[in-house]
């Protein structure tokens, strides 16, 4: 079924309505008891609470109508895949906690996340709530970014320093010093004082954290399995395309948000960042790594 800015504007607002209440519904929630789960491919994909689940059925009980009204798929993190997101023109993909660990820590960077995507994988609604401090991002394809309903600013960088959002494996993993090296050589070729990492929220926020702290960057270099997965990235990956600003693979390419064979995203990586310049030294890095 083919979608008109009419259908999408009126999606968007629907997803924007199930976000706030499930964000608001999470910030006067304690974790409760914590489960872990079988596929997770790190701890913070691991970990889940009953207040990941009360956000996904509060979502979904919203959205459900517009499955059949508008023939969509779906897609959520605490449902298995039923395939419907290859056979629907498009899909709801649902993140309904993002950065759980966060959140059982009692520390900021979770969020509720929520896209719509077309089965060619472009992603054309996205929508992100903040539960700690009540802040909306969405984006509708061809129409904009917002933040909290206002038009995003399209204002120069003005940050001294290069931030770097990395998820909580990249501190102990094995790229993490020559990627941390040959970032600060970046940043001081960009006329910058140096290096900020922040390494503690979800992957949602980190990309939300490079949005808002300029000059930024979010990346995951491709592995052989996990890398995060079609939920984290969606929603945030329409924010930067209507923001102006680069959410691609590694190799610069579209980000793959409608793998059939997978819903993780290992297999080429994700880089997001604030500016075209920006990207393309992280790239040649990453080339410079593969020999």
């Amino acid at each position: 079924m083919k979608l008109s800015s009419v259908d999408l504007t009126h999606l968007a607002g629907l997803a924007i309505g199930a976000a706030t209440e499930a964000g608001e519904m999470i910030a006067r929630s304690q974790p409760g008891e914590v489960r872990y789960k079988a596929d997770g491919s790190s701890p913070a994909s691991q970990v889940v609470t009953e207040v990941d689940r009360r956000s996904e059925a509060m979502i979904v009980d919203i959205l459900g109508p517009t499955l059949t009204q508008y023939d969509l798929g779906l897609l959520t993190e605490e449902q298995a895949d039923d395939g419907s997101r290859l056979r629907a023109d498009h899909f709801w993909c649902v993140d309904p906690l993002d950065g759980t660990l966060a959140f059982i820590e009692g520390l900021p960077g979770f969020a509720v996340s929520i896209a719509l995507v077309e089965r060619n994988g472009t992603p054309r609604i996205g929508v992100v709530h903040d539960p700690v401090d009540q802040t909306l991002l969405h984006a509708i394809s061809g129409v904009g970014a917002f933040r909290d309903r206002d038009p995003w600013p399209n204002d120069p960088p003005t940050g001294k320093v290069l931030s770097v959002f990395a998820d909580r494996s990249f501190v102990s993993g094995s790229d993490h010093d020559t990627t941390m090296e040959s970032l600060r050589k970046v940043a001081v070729d960009m006329g910058l004082t140096g290096v900020q990492l922040h390494a503690t929220r979800g992957g949602v926020m980190n990309a939300c954290g490079v949005l808002a702290n300029p000059p930024a960057c979010y990346i995951k270099y491709p592995g052989p399995s996990g890398g995060g997965s079609v939920w984290d990235f969606a929603a945030t990956a329409c924010l930067f395309h209507e923001a102006g600003a680069v959410a691609t693979d590694i190799e610069g390419g579209a980000l793959d948000l409608n793998r059939e064979e997978s819903t993780f995203m290992n297999h080429r990586g994700v880089l997001f960042a604030t500016d075209q310049v920006l990207a393309s030294r992280i790239r040649t890095l990453w080339e410079a790594v593969q020999g």
